[in-house]
């Protein structure tokens, strides 16, 4: 979602966009509303969708299931009797889903994805401008651009990123040619690292522990590490610099990534590029929009690297491997390169004191974001929007990671927009953005997004995310599409991974997300599941009574969570109860109750960090020590490593996790003043 997004768009929509100097204008009309921090969306809908994936209601995980993660929101079944057949603007519906259906277009999708030709961010106002005037063509109700600077990172004019083997005196021996020169890592640290090299697997936090127990040192070297392992390369970077590296090369692995001498697979000469900013957004303006007239102070993100990193073909890794000596790699570390026996290494074959160097020179540039908005105005509840977004830029073609996105975002408006002009009138609001710098971490989002942040959480009802839509597009192996951020990522290769059916799919995807928006623009209350995270805590509760000893032999008591807990699943189902109860036609009720459920996610984004320092703040979906993942990997050091075991650090993490989950439920219940609440 935004990916990884997803936290990083959560919070309202305002009444007022204010001035922005220059910059600032939007064009067209100004009324609608600003959508505030991290548009997460109650629902958290960042849709990882399949092309095998057949139309249904319901979203799903990988190929057939829900592509969230445990325990976030989910639309409510579909119950007998209620509101769900009632009459929308003198329409049902079940008239609506027919509409819907009849008016998405197969050909226009394909068609936008074939002559949709996404660029970096600093390429791309024509794209933008195309956007643009087709919002404005589909007579929606509003349509603007904001327009903002940031620093981005691009490969240097002058100077190219370069390998080379060194003598002990530092002088160059060979210069090993990079093969896709034009590949990057954005937001990389610059300049030359120069040491032995050193194979890390994946990169993860478990490889550079079992290094560390084997007594391999990385302190100094170039590590080479494999793309994947459930890892970003940002994280890949952080965890070799934590662990003392001086530089970082990330390969595709054959084992990892489908290549194949047809057009089907990744060819062994190409690199796959990506960003290795460990946060969202422009990293030289933390927690701050980049606006014109804002002056920030002199910070940078601490997600920043201070480590070159570089992307390299399998062909390279495989000359670089193959050269190693020293212990072999634990089992489950051999990839598959042509050749290559799976050593550690420090050192090269020939032990003659050579060295491995390399050097990134890419530039920071300010560039002027452009995201295009255009809206349906809802009929009853102007102010609560749901929200489709795509971003439109891409290294390389970027026909899956941008172009389909695009494409099914723009066939969504027109096909609203028709239905709209044909007796279709939305209970709450429609938005669809467009969005600049996706590539870069999410920065035109981001940064428009933090300049909302006292407009929070309440008018954005969901966000879906239309990014790389059919990135889960399987291979006839079942293994994903291979071409994202490649110069691979083509319509012509999308159309043939697809068996010629790329506008059937994209149709697919947007039935899907139309429905879906159809609902949640239809029901007078939000058809959200919110027992779902009462099951997320039951499991974590029972992971703290498994440790209960060691607990109370630290003088730690899980008291305060198990209640906390119940106070969260008694709230949930009070209010769930009491919206069956109801009468839905009560508008006054219906708006508290909704306004019940939406600031669980508010709630659930963790007052207790800063939102300079950790950009994703929710507790089940984010990523920092306080999160419930690192609680429990925390609490698992009990059993598995207690010398580990950090009593002061787990105390507080269980202090402030408990607090955040009381505070969700407070929120439930309609009483947040009262922290002794009995539900």
């Amino acid at each position: 979602g935004l990916g990884e997004e997803g936290e990083r768009m959560r919070e309202g929509l305002g009444e007022e966009g204010g001035t922005r100097g220059g910059r600032g204008r939007r064009e067209g009309e100004n009324k609608v509303a600003e959508e505030g921090e991290r548009m997460r969306g109650v629902l958290g809908l960042g849709l990882c969708l399949c092309a095998a994936f057949l139309l249904g209601y319901v979203a799903f995980r990988g190929s057939c299931h829900y592509c969230g993660v445990e325990g976030e929101m989910v639309p409510a079944e579909d119950k007998p009797g209620t509101d769900h057949d009632n009459l929308v603007g003198g329409m049902y519906l079940g008239e609506l889903r027919d509409m819907l259906k009849k008016y998405l277009q197969d050909e226009k999708i394909e068609s936008t994805v074939r002559t949709t030709h996404p660029s970096g961010s600093s390429e791309g106002t024509t794209l933008a401008a195309e956007i643009l005037e087709t919002f404005k063509d589909l007579h929606m109700d509003h349509t603007w651009t904001d327009s903002h600077y940031a620093t981005l990172q691009f490969p240097s004019r002058i100077q190219r990123n370069s390998l080379w083997m060194v003598d002990l005196q530092g002088e160059v021996l060979e210069e090993i040619p990079l093969e896709d020169p034009d590949s990057y890592c954005a937001y990389s640290a610059t300049g030359t690292a120069t040491g032995g090299m050193v194979y890390v697997n994946y990169g993860r936090q478990q490889d550079f522990d079992w290094l560390q127990s084997a007594g391999v040192s990385v302190v100094g070297c170039v590590v080479v590490m494999r793309v994947g392992g459930g890892v970003s390369y940002a994280e890949k970077v952080l965890l070799a610099q934590k662990a003392g590296a001086g530089g970082a090369l990330i390969y595709p692995d054959p084992a990892d990534i489908p290549q194949d001498p047809r057009r089907l697979g990744l060819n062994s000469y190409t690199a796959i590029s990506e960003h290795v900013h460990l946060g969202s957004g422009d990293p030289f303006t933390p927690g701050f929009p980049s606006f014109n007239h804002t002056q920030f102070p002199p910070t940078q993100s601490s997600g920043l690297p201070v480590i070159p990193a570089q992307p390299i073909s399998a062909n390279v890794a495989s000359k670089l491997l193959s050269q190693l000596t020293g212990p072999v790699c634990p089992r489950g570390w051999q990839g598959r390169l042509p050749y290559v026996r799976c050593v550690l290494g420090r050192g090269f074959t020939s032990a003659d004191g050579r060295r491995i160097r390399m050097g990134v020179y890419n530039t920071m540039t300010p560039v002027l974001l452009n995201n295009i908005f255009s809206s349906l105005e809802g009929r009853i509840e102007p102010d609560q929007y749901i929200i489709m977004g795509a971003q439109r830029d891409a290294w390389g073609p970027g026909a899956v990671k941008a172009g389909v996105g695009t494409a099914i975002l723009l066939e969504l408006a027109r096909t609203f927009s028709n239905m709209v002009q044909n007796g279709f009138y939305p209970r709450r609001s429609l938005l669809f953005v467009s969005w600049d710098a996706g590539d870069f971490g999410n920065v035109g989002a981001t940064e428009w997004l933090e300049g909302y942040l006292s407009m929070l959480h309440l008018k954005a009802v969901a966000y879906f995310s239309l990014d790389q839509a059919c990135v889960c597009v399987s291979l006839q192996d079942s293994r994903p599409y291979p071409f994202v951020n490649t110069p691979l990522d083509t319509s012509g290769r999308l159309q043939e991974v697809l068996g010629g059916r790329l506008g059937v799919v994209g149709r697919s995807l947007g039935e899907l997300v139309g429905l879906m928006v159809l609902r949640l623009a239809h029901d007078h209350i939000l058809p959200l599941r919110i027992t779902t995270y009462s099951h997320t805590a039951l499991q974590f509760s029972a992971q703290l009574n498994k440790h209960s000893a060691e607990l109370q032999a630290r003088g730690l008591s899980p008291q305060w969570v198990f209640s906390a807990r119940g106070d969260y699943s008694r709230a949930a189902e009070t209010l769930q109860e009491a919206i069956l109860n109801s009468d839905v036609q009560d508008e006054t009720m219906t708006r508290i109750y909704n306004t019940r459920m939406m600031r669980v996610e508010y709630y659930f984004l963790s007052q207790y960090v800063s939102v300079v320092e950790t950009p994703f703040r929710h507790v089940l979906h984010g990523r920092g020590e306080h999160t419930l993942s690192a609680l429990t990997e925390h609490l698992s050091l009990l059993t598995s490593d207690p010398r580990r075991f950090n009593e002061a650090l787990f105390r507080r993490q269980l202090a402030l996790f408990t607090w955040t989950l009381q505070g969700a439920a407070n929120a439930l219940s309609g009483d947040i003043w009262n922290i002794d609440n009995v539900f």
